[in-house]
This record gives C-alpha cells, sequence and structure tokens, in this order.
C-alpha cells in the first residue's frame, strides 16, 4: 500500500521517529486494514465514522487495554492527517471519535533502603561486578533510559563538568548531570575493566560492552539487572526504568522543581512527568496514616 510506506518515510525522515516506533505505527495501520477488508472496503479513501467505530468495538472485545486502544487509534488519526495533506482522503473520520482515558498506573520506584540494598549486594570484585556496578550507578544517577545507556560513547562523558550528552527520543539532545558515585564507578570501569572486555575485539567507543567486547544492548542490561536483584534477595520485579522512575521520585521527594525533572528526564510535555508528584503524595499519605495519633 504505497500511502502506508509514504507514511511511515515521513515517520522515519521527518519526524525521526525510532524503529521500534515506526513498526507500531505499521502494525497499528495494518490491523485497520484488515478490518475493513473484512467488512467489505477495499480503500482507505471510503472509510466513514461507522467503520472507525466498529474498528473501536473490535479492540474493546479482544481485551485491548485504554491505553493500547488510545494509542492505536491516536496512530490512525495521524495517519488520516496525513492523507489529507496529501490530497488522498477527503476527510478523517477519527476526529469524530474520542480517545479513552487512560488508567493512570503510579510507576513503581525504590525506597532509599532498598536501593541501599541494591548498591550494597554488588562488589567489586570482577571485571563484570565493576563494569555492572558502573552501569547501576548511572542509570540511578542520571535517570536515563536504558536506550540512551547502550548508545553512550566514551566521548559522551565529560568528566570536568561532570556531565553526559545523551541523545534521546527523536535524537533530541540533552545534558544531564551525574554526581560522585557515579564517577568513581565510572573511572574505575575504564580504567580496569572495560579494555580487558575488549580482549581480541576490534576498538570500538561505546561505553559499556558485553562480556564478549561488543557494545552491550537493552536486552543485557535487563539481564544484568535480573542477575544483580537475585543476589540482593529482593523479591521486587525492578525493570531498568523502575530506577529511572527511582531517580525522579527521589529528586521531587527532596524538593527539586518540577521542570528541573522534567529536563532532567527528557520528557517534551510536563504532563509525562506530573506523575510523579502522584507518587510523592501517595507517600506522603502513607507517612501520615502510619504515624498520625488520630490518622
Amino acid at each position: 500500500m504505497e500511502e502506508v510506506v509514504l507514511f511511515l518515510d515521513k515517520l522515519k525522515i521527518e519526524k525521526n521517529y525510532s524503529p521500534h516506533t515506526i513498526k507500531n505505527y505499521e502494525k497499528d495501520i495494518l490491523q485497520f486494514s484488515e478490518y475493513i477488508k473484512s467488512e467489505g472496503i477495499n480503500s482507505f479513501q471510503i472509510v466513514t465514522v461507522i467503520e472507525v467505530r466498529g474498528f473501536y468495538s473490535l479492540l474493546q472485545k479482544r481485551g485491548n487495554s485504554r491505553r493500547t486502544i488510545s494509542r492505536k487509534i491516536s496512530c490512525l488519526r495521524s495517519f488520516y492527517k496525513f492523507l489529507l495533506q496529501e490530497e488522498r482522503a477527503k476527510t478523517n473520520p477519527f476526529v469524530a471519535v474520542s480517545l479513552p482515558k487512560k488508567n493512570i498506573s503510579l510507576p513503581k520506584f525504590l525506597y532509599e533502603d532498598e536501593l541501599h540494598k541494591l548498591f550494597t549486594s554488588l562488589g567489586e570484585n570482577s571485571n563484570l561486578s565493576i563494569r555492572n556496578k558502573a552501569i547501576m550507578e548511572l542509570l540511578y544517577a542520571t535517570g536515563i533510559r536504558v536506550s540512551e545507556l547502550t548508545s553512550l560513547k566514551l566521548q559522551s562523558i565529560n568528566y570536568v563538568s561532570g556531565t553526559i550528552t545523551v541523545f534521546g527520543k527523536r535524537s533530541k539532545e540533552r545534558i544531564v548531570p551525574f554526581g560522585e558515585f557515579a564517577r568513581k564507578a565510572i573511572t574505575l570501569y575504564i580504567r580496569d575493566v572495560r579494555l580487558n572486555l575488549l580482549d581480541g575485539m576490534e576498538e570500538h567507543n561505546f561505553l559499556f560492552v558485553n562480556n564478549n567486547g561488543n557494545p552491550i544492548t537493552p536486552r543485557g542490561i535487563r539481564y544484568i539487572i535480573n542477575e544483580i536483584v537475585k543476589n540482593s534477595a529482593m523479591t521486587n520485579n525492578i525493570s531498568p526504568h523502575v530506577l529511572r522512575h527511582t531517580f525522579a521520585t527521589h529528586l521531587l521527594d527532596k524538593g527539586a522543581d518540577l521542570r528541573s525533572v522534567q529536563e532532567l528526564l527528557g520528557h517534551e510535555n510536563l504532563s509525562t512527568t506530573q506523575i510523579y508528584t502522584h507518587v510523592t503524595k501517595e507517600k506522603l499519605q502513607n507517612i501520615y496514616t502510619m504515624y498520625h495519633p488520630r490518622a
């Protein structure tokens, strides 16, 4: 389908969307295409609000979450906006359909004692444990996404200013500071470990490498964190993103302003960052209930 190819090319070239996002858009559009074909419609141009509502109903019947339905409808609305701009459609039938309200799920985070337990289980008695400590310290110190971590290069680190240069979603650049714990962990890893792991491999400038000397992958980071959690005897289900949530929650708990946290996280919209204020309010409520004599 030519329209779909052109739309996805626009997302890739003009919008600089990630391959993962583009793949999701493609899947959503093709799913809708299959649905309208089952209804006897072979062109996007003659779709009406009736087919859109039928598709919406189908998604609900199949048990899709509100978040998933909202994403699919939003994707198709953007697709039809593109078709209108290219004069390949006369109307956008998705404009008449409201996006479902999303269930607000509070992000998981670690309390300071849990974080301390996690870090004390790391140790520095092997090449891999030194590398893993540097990974964990940097994730918590900066709140960067795991994809941003795996993309870091040696030149991304500025030891003088104590910052790293990160390229986030849509290759948007931001500067994020890190503290003394992370600096020491990274310095030790680069000085004593990285070249050992690269032994026999062609030199490259990615900061973190796996035990074969190749650039580490997001999947590799998730495996490392799972192993660290097991060794710490913690029962929590901790993903790399939990450390990002913990970073934001701890900053706000200690008095950081929301705008600054937004910049550090690389969120485009303040509303995305505001969910962490719900976490801190929930924590205050729990403390009040636990300690106030008449709560």
